[in-house]
C-alpha cells in the first residue's frame, strides 16, 4: 500500500485496482472493511466560482460534516482539489472531524504530491483526504462507475445515501450510478446545474429529458437549501429510513 505524503502534516492511503474485482481487496488494503454506514458526495468541480464556494461553505460544516460524523459514515467523493470536494476535505479538516475522507479518481487525470511534471489538464488531489482510490481510465467520468462501487463495497450492507450538490455532466453519471446500486439520492436544489435541474423535473418540469429519466426513480428526492436546517433534517430522515431498511446483522 502506498501513502502519499501532501508535506504539511496530511497524509492519505492509497490503492490502485485495476479491475472492479479488485475492489474488496483494495478496500481491505485501504483499512475500510467492515460494514460502514456510507455518505457519498457528488457534484460541481470545475463549475463552482469563488462565491458560490463562499455561499456553500456552511452546508458542508455545519450540515454534511457533522452528520456523517455523528453517523460513524465514511464519506466518498472524487477526491481532486476543485469544487464540492475542495470544500468537503477543508470542512473536514477546519472542524476537526476524525471522519475517512475517501476520494476516488482517474489515475492518469490526477496530480499527485511530488509529481512536478506539467499538468496537461490533470488536477491535484485534496489534501485532506485521508484514502484515495485511483482507477483505470483516461477521461474524467470513467471514475464514476468506481466510485460507486467503492462506496457499495465500503458499506457491504450498511446504509448508505448520495449528495448531490450543483454538479456538471458528470454529475448524471453519478446520480445514475447510484440509483443503479440501489443508493438513495438526495438532490440539493439551489446549489445550481445539474441538481437544480433534476430538482425541477422533481416539480414536474420536464424539459430536460437525462433528468426526468432520473427524477422517474423513486431513490431521488430533493430538499431545498440554503435552509441549513432543512437538509440536515432530510439527511437525518433518510438515513434513519436507510437504517429500518438496513437492519444490523
Amino acid at each position: 500500500m502506498q501513502v502519499l505524503d501532501f508535506g504539511d502534516g496530511h497524509v492519505a492511503r492509497v490503492a490502485r485496482p485495476r479491475r472492479f474485482a479488485d475492489l474488496a481487496a483494495a478496500v481491505g488494503e485501504l483499512g475500510l472493511a467492515g460494514r460502514r454506514p456510507v455518505l457519498v458526495v457528488v457534484g460541481g468541480a470545475s463549475g463552482l466560482d469563488e462565491r458560490s464556494k463562499e455561499r456553500l461553505g456552511t452546508l458542508f460544516s455545519q450540515v454534511l460534516v457533522p452528520v456523517a460524523t455523528a453517523g460513524n459514515a465514511v464519506v466518498v467523493d472524487g477526491g481532486t482539489d476543485s469544487g464540492v470536494m475542495q470544500l468537503l476535505g477543508q470542512a473536514s479538516w477546519t472542524d476537526g472531524a476524525s471522519l475517512p475522507l475517501v476520494g476516488v479518481a482517474v489515475d492518469k487525470k490526477v496530480i499527485v504530491p511530488g509529481d512536478a511534471s506539467e499538468s496537461g489538464g490533470r488536477r491535484r488531489l485534496e489534501r485532506h483526504h485521508t484514502h484515495f482510490v485511483l482507477v483505470p481510465g483516461s477521461s474524467w467520468g470513467d471514475d464514476s462507475p468506481w466510485l460507486a462501487r467503492v462506496a457499495t463495497e465500503i458499506a457491504a450492507g450498511a446504509p448508505s445515501m448520495t449528495v448531490l450538490i450543483n454538479g456538471g455532466e458528470v454529475a448524471f453519471q453519478d446520480v445514475a450510478n447510484s440509483v443503479a446500486a440501489g443508493r438513495p439520492v438526495l438532490v440539493i436544489k439551489g446549489t445550481g446545474r445539474t441538481a437544480d435541474r433534476i430538482a425541477a423535473a422533481l416539480d414536474g418540469h420536464r424539459t430536460d429529458a437525462r433528468a426526468a429519466h432520473l427524477a422517474g426513480s423513486s431513490l431521488v428526492t430533493a430538499v431545498s437549501w440554503p435552509d441549513d436546517a432543512a437538509v440536515r433534517a432530510a439527511l437525518e430522515k433518510l438515513a434513519a429510513s436507510q437504517r429500518r431498511a438496513k437492519p444490523g446483522p
